[in-house]
């Protein structure tokens, strides 16, 4: 059957306690070269860009002058100040063309059969379909023209709409859609407006249920809030009204097609050598990590990349909200969780598969990101021979991360003390690991930090790595040095069972 009608072409269809080490003694000798560093993960498509040669430390730079410091705050205000460009130029012509030929397209498609086809085929059906309409509206394009509206078009009622050329941009990290007339997006770290827009609020409310009905999940006035997932694995949340003032919000976060390594992060500039090292030899011999960091630090990069390290023999379960970390291991399973029906019933938590993983044989859980009382289960998981397990969460430091810990478990109706919690956590996390975004936009490892155990009713840590700030270049690059504080690591008896107690002694001091 044919997906034009009369006027169309036929188409073809087709963990135990660890061992003391007595005093730990700071070692002499130099520390990490300092690194400058770019953000990360890469730019799908590009090379690894070379690793910069040690450079020396910078001299202080001179105090700032306090006319100086005013006159940056004023130039903050004109920026703040400054309309929203305009969507113009040759776009603008396009989309203007495609509204008066979109109309008269469908009048001549049969959408099931269209729906058959995939993009190229649609193409190539479209573009005499085109031309007929095009000369019924007596408006004459060049080859340029023509190719833009034709994929316009095929975005339109096949993709995303507007947001295909955003999606399909290898630059752009994160797309946050503020109603149908204003949209950011996310460069290298720093955000700037795209120059797209939507037809209006019923446009983008369109593409928005496109985007959830993908993964089964819905959005509408009685469910205002989903969290869906892209075809390639981006993170998709979507507010609509009346939660949302402005009109539908949507908000992508997209990954890297090019899997990262910790390799790549260290080159890129976001540890060092010596911390490299480390956080291989802490997942390939089992060590139960938890990365903490802000929105947008790189949390999930770097579970990808620590995940690399994973013996191919170990059966790994990951378990998240929306589905987004992508495992190169042969024996993966991802589970994913399930918001209630209409009648608000057959939600599963993440709490509840964590429960149900226990019983499928895992040697590791890793959770995309824990925010409530499923952080007890991994505890108890991590702690009854799942070791090697990891977990994301939101945290400005590695002492604070034990604190929202804690205060997560208490957020459930576990019925136990305080101390017992801090004990179990004690006990299970042997290593935190915390990224940061800083504000040049660029993403480091900050720090490398052991939990050791208890001291009355507190957790004692010992930072192994840290990242100082030193100065910051004309241009706002910031520029720091990663430092080993030299101390003996306790987790060293883990890496000694893999065979690895040298390399991680070597590395740490």
């Amino acid at each position: 059957m044919s997906a034009f009608g009369k006027k169309g072409n036929a188409g073809g269809m087709k963990p135990g306690a660890r061992p003391a080490f007595g005093v730990a003694r700071p070692m002499k000798g130099a520390g990490a070269a300092p690194r400058g560093g770019e953000q990360f993960p890469p730019i799908p498509g590009e090379a690894a860009p070379a690793r910069p040669a040690p450079a020396p430390t910078p001299a202080p730079s001179r105090p700032q002058t306090t006319s100086e410091a005013i006159d940056r705050l004023n130039e903050r205000m004109a920026a703040v100040n400054e309309a929203n460009s305009e969507v113009g130029g040759f776009e603008a012509s396009v989309h203007k063309i495609k509204e008066q030929v979109l109309p008269r397209l469908l009048e001549r498609v049969d959408p099931e059969a269209a729906a058959t086809l995939s993009k190229e085929e649609l193409s190539e059906e479209f573009r005499p379909i085109i031309m007929e309409v095009l000369a019924e509206l007596k408006v004459t394009l060049n080859r340029r023209e023509q190719f833009a509206l034709e994929k316009v078009l095929i975005d339109e009622l096949l993709g995303f709409g507007p947001l295909e050329e955003l999606l399909n941009d290898p630059d752009v990290s994160d797309i946050m859609v503020n109603g149908p007339d204003q949209t950011y997006i996310e460069k290298k770290g720093k955000l700037q407006l795209a120059p797209i827009r939507f037809r209006d609020e019923q446009h983008l409310f369109q593409i928005a249920q496109r985007i959830v009905n993908q993964v089964g999940r819905r959005v509408d006035q009685t469910t205002p809030l989903a969290d869906a997932r892209l075809k390639d694995g981006s993170r998709v949340n979507v507010i609509v009204p009346p939660l949302s003032l402005r009109g539908t919000a949507i908000s992508i976060r997209k990954f890297s097609e090019k899997p990262i390594t910790i390799d790549m992060l260290r080159d890129f500039g976001s540890m060092s050598d010596k911390m490299a090292t480390a956080l291989k030899i802490a997942g390939a011999c089992r060590m139960n990590i938890v990365i903490s960091g802000g929105t947008g630090s790189g949390k999930t990069t770097m579970l990808n990349a620590l995940s690399k390290m994973i013996d191919p023999g170990e059966r790994v379960l990951t378990i998240e909200d929306a589905a987004e970390l992508r495992l190169q291991q042969p024996h993966w399973l991802p589970l994913e969780t399930r918001p209630p029906n209409l009648e608000g019933q057959g939600a599963i938590t993440i709490g509840d598969l964590v429960k149900n993983a226990l019983r499928m044989r895992p040697d590791r859980i890793i959770l995309g990101e824990i925010r409530g009382a499923e952080c007890f289960d991994l505890l108890a998981a991590m702690n009854t021979g799942h070791d090697g397990s990891m977990c994301t969460l939101h945290a400005n430091s590695p002492r604070e991360c034990l604190g929202r810990m804690e205060n997560m478990i208490l957020m459930g109706d576990i019925k136990i003390p305080k101390e017992a919690i801090s004990r179990q956590i004690a006990e299970s996390v042997d290593l935190i690991v915390q990224v940061k975004r800083l504000r040049d936009g660029s993403r480091r490892t900050t720090n490398i930090t052991e939990v050791i155990g208890m001291e009355g009713d507190v957790i004692v840590t010992q930072e192994l790595f840290k990242f100082e700030y030193l100065d910051e270049t004309d241009d706002g690059k910031i520029l720091g040095e990663f430092r080993s504080s030299g101390l003996r690591p306790y987790t060293l008896e883990k890496a000694r069972q893999f065979g690895f107690d040298q390399a991680y002694l070597e590395a740490c001091l």
